[in-house]
Formats: structure tokens, C-alpha cells, sequence
């Protein structure tokens, strides 16, 4: 059922970086990852979905290095490598060798980089709304490669954060009806986006972020099942792009959500848990790659 507060905090250390995370829930271990939009934190983004999955899994909803209460500190070097070496990091401190992997946006090339690199710590992987690779048919290059870069600066700008500018960034980005956006969702976003730190690395401009990767030689390497589940109306990609993504990746398919934007999770958050529990329940159970072998006969 879905849960109407987030679970208690915890923080655990990953390589260095302290992390801020939710755990909830008993079964196959699943991660959320979030988006990296402002104010964007695990619960922001996942929280509509937490009570549903943790009915028959235990999932850890985790903010990712520089966002919600995890430590927010300048990253040096590649970034999608940075961030999941620290997740791997963060992974082994919570004695967790395997896991399945639920990603938003920014969360979902962090996970995609996760599989190539560190191919036995994922089960399976379900990416909704990311940009791992810098072309395609109407991909990020779409507004310079900038469309939220552009979309953070005009947030942070001017007089600053408000409410109404971010149930208009909400609105133009993130959800098909911006009718339906809960207050609860604008005032959560809103209230994480005025963290001091949070706010002094909007002000840095991406350096702060790492240097970006073009993670194209890394889809290639993914043996994990995948699932590219895409709102129709994304506000930032339309379905050919992950059309595209999903032919790199070697065992990848595309699930395409009608009356959707970027957060499908949270838009309709029952339909969203039904097609990814039944995916990542089939990959369980059908995997060839992950069923035991019959002992040899001699």
C-alpha cells in the first residue's frame, strides 16, 4: 500500500561520501536511484511507488551523491564513473552483493554505468527518462544538450527558488498533467531545492557535477535484462530515443506509457509498479543467465 511518510533515515558510507537512504520492505533487494532535478531526492521521486514495491521486496531508496541528504561535495574526474563506484561503495558497506535497480533520469545512467562496470552487482535494470549518450533522434543535444541545465538556472535565477517555479518547471518538464501535480510533491521539491549546499552547487555551474561521459562503449556491455520504460510525452526525450538505447543494449526492451511525462513513477504510480514488478519478477524466475545449472552426469 502506498505509504503516506517517508520510512525512518539512515546514512551509511560509501568510499568516502556519506550517503542518505530509505529502507523498507523484505525481499529481493531492489535500489532506487532518482532524477537530478532540483529539489530531486529519493523520496521526491519514488515515493508514490515505495509502498507498493516494498509490499513484496526490500527496497532502498537512496540520494544520490550531491542531492537530498546524502553529502553534497564538488566531484572531480567521470562522473557517471564516479557515481557508481560510490554506489557499489555504498552497497558493500550495507552487505548487499546483488541487487535489482529502479532509476529516474539522472539515476538511470548512473545505474546503466553500474552494470557495464560492475556487471555482478545487477540483476536487472529498469531506466525511465535518462540521457546516457549525447545524440540520437530528438535526444539531449535537443536545446544545446542543455534542457536542464537551462531548466535549473532559471529555477535558481531571478528572485530565486518559489513554489509556483517549480510547479511551472514541474509542469513543463516532468508531468503530462500538470493539473494532477500534488501540492505535497511541489512542496517537498521546493523545500529540498532551498538546502544551502544544494543551492551553492547550482551556483558552480556543471563543474561541480564531474566531467560528463558519453556512455555509448558502456551500453555495449551490459548483460543484465533491461527495461527502457518511457513516458510518451517526455518532456525531455520522446520514445525514439530509448528506441535507440534499447537496440545498444544486448538484452534490452522498450515499454512506452501513454499520458505520461518524465516521472511515469509518479504520475501512475500503479500501473508503473505492475509493469516493472512483472518485469523484474519474469527476469527472475526465466533468466537463463541467472537459473541454476543442472549438475553434469557422468
Amino acid at each position: 500500500m502506498p505509504l503516506s511518510q517517508p520510512p525512518p533515515s539512515r546514512y551509511a558510507d560509501g568510499d568516502g561520501i556519506r550517503y542518505h537512504y530509505h529502507d523498507v520492505g523484505r525481499g529481493p533487494v531492489t535500489v532506487f536511484l532518482h532524477g537530478g532535478g532540483p529539489g530531486c531526492s529519493a523520496w521526491t521521486d519514488f515515493g508514490a511507488v515505495a509502498g507498493l514495491f516494498a509490499e513484496t521486496r526490500r527496497c532502498l531508496l537512496v540520494d544520490i551523491h550531491q542531492y537530498g541528504r546524502s553529502e553534497k561535495s564538488p566531484i572531480e574526474g567521470p562522473m557517471w564513473d564516479h557515481h557508481a563506484a560510490k554506489t557499489v561503495a555504498l552497497l558493500e558497506t550495507l552487505g548487499i552483493e546483488e541487487s535489482d535497480f529502479v532509476c529516474n533520469s539522472w539515476g538511470g545512467s548512473i545505474a546503466l554505468n553500474l552494470a557495464a562496470k560492475y556487471p555482478a552487482r545487477v540483476r536487472a535494470l529498469v531506466v525511465t527518462g535518462s540521457q546516457p549518450v549525447p545524440y540520437g533522434p530528438l535526444g539531449p543535444l535537443l536545446d544545446g544538450g542543455r534542457r536542464g541545465r537551462i531548466a535549473r538556472d532559471r529555477y535558481y535565477g531571478g528572485e530565486g527558488p518559489t513554489k509556483k517555479k517549480m510547479r511551472d518547471l514541474l509542469a513543463q518538464l516532468e508531468w503530462f498533467d500538470p493539473d494532477a501535480i500534488p501540492d505535497d510533491t511541489v512542496t517537498l521539491r521546493y523545500e529540498q531545492s532551498l538546502d544551502d549546499a544544494e543551492r551553492q552547487l547550482a551556483a558552480m555551474s556543471d563543474s561541480a557535477r564531474g566531467d560528463w561521459q558519453d556512455l555509448t562503449p558502456a551500453l555495449g556491455q551490459i548483460q543484465a535484462p533491461t527495461l527502457f520504460l518511457w513516458g510518451l510525452h517526455d518532456g525531455f526525450l520522446t520514445p525514439d530515443y530509448p528506441l535507440m538505447l534499447a537496440r545498444m543494449v544486448p538484452r534490452a526492451s522498450l515499454h512506452v506509457m501513454e499520458r505520461v511525462s518524465h516521472h511515469p513513477q509518479e504520475e501512475r504510480p500503479r500501473e508503473f509498479h505492475a509493469i516493472v514488478s512483472t518485469f523484474l519478477d519474469l527476469t527472475a524466475s526465466t533468466d537463463p543467465v541467472r537459473q541454476p545449472q543442472p549438475t553434469p552426469t557422468h
